[in-house]
């Protein structure tokens, strides 16, 4: 249906930007004059300045959905394989600042600190190198590492609890492509579930699992001034 309308709508809206001067000089038969084609050449560029921008806007709310949608899909299965599940938290960063995870959770043998992604299209990118690049249709957009990324926010988790193995993991949501082989903890959504019930950690001595994940809780900050600290620190860097 838009894709019907909108060439209409820009039909429409050239002849209604041109109309006036072509009707006041009574040249419909004849041809446009130099003010009536200066008016059609700004209806045009209008036209398709309209239609950049519903792209555009278009595009960002699909980013949005789909964000929402990818998120929702991870929460439904983390919260099915374990009741202590942290989402959206902060916490002291490793080196200093605060840093932001997307998930944590709980599990026998040790924590997952779960990093998100949300494109569609083809995405490329080295273990070692500083930036992934996603190319989706014509828009080609580049993003940090999220390996590396969320190296910084494990080790945040592991200094919350020292004596606790953390592990990172990276989920991707969306019809994503990838142009080489992954590392093991980069993953689809559609491939968490398995991944949750084939992870072993390494051996661990913890007795009192349900210490570990209230000093986790207590390490995170909920209060307002630590959310527009961690804001500011975004604005800055």
């Amino acid at each position: 249906m838009i894709r019907r309308t909108l060439p209409n709508a820009i039909v429409f809206a050239c002849i209604t930007l041109a109309w006036p001067s072509i009707a006041a000089k009574g040249e419909v038969a004849t041809g446009l004059n130099n003010t009536g084609i200066g008016m059609f050449i700004i209806a045009v560029a209008g036209a398709l300045l309209i239609t950049l921008l519903f792209r555009a806007s278009a595009t960002h709310v699909a980013r949005m959905v789909m964000g929402r949608v990818g998120k929702y899909r991870i929460r439904k299965i983390l919260n099915a394989k374990s009741a202590d599940v942290l989402e959206d938290f902060i916490l002291p960063g490793a080196y200093g600042g605060l840093t932001h995870i997307d998930h944590a959770m709980l599990t026998s043998g040790g924590i997952l600190c779960i990093q998100t992604k949300h494109y569609n299209g083809v995405v490329f990118g080295g273990p070692d190198e500083p930036q992934w690049t996603n190319v989706d249709g014509v828009q080609r957009r580049k993003f940090l590492n999220p390996l590396i990324q969320n190296e910084g926010r494990t080790r945040a988790l592991q200094k919350a609890v020292p004596n606790v193995p953390v592990a990172s993991l990276i989920v991707f949501t969306g019809a994503v492509q990838f142009t080489s082989a992954l590392e093991s903890n980069v993953i689809h959504v559609r491939d968490l579930a398995t991944y949750i019930d084939k992870f072993v950690f390494g051996p661990c001595k913890i007795d009192d699992w349900h210490a570990v994940w209230m000093t986790v809780k207590a390490a995170a900050p909920t209060d307002e001034d630590s959310r527009k600290d961690f804001d500011a620190q975004l604005g800055f860097s």
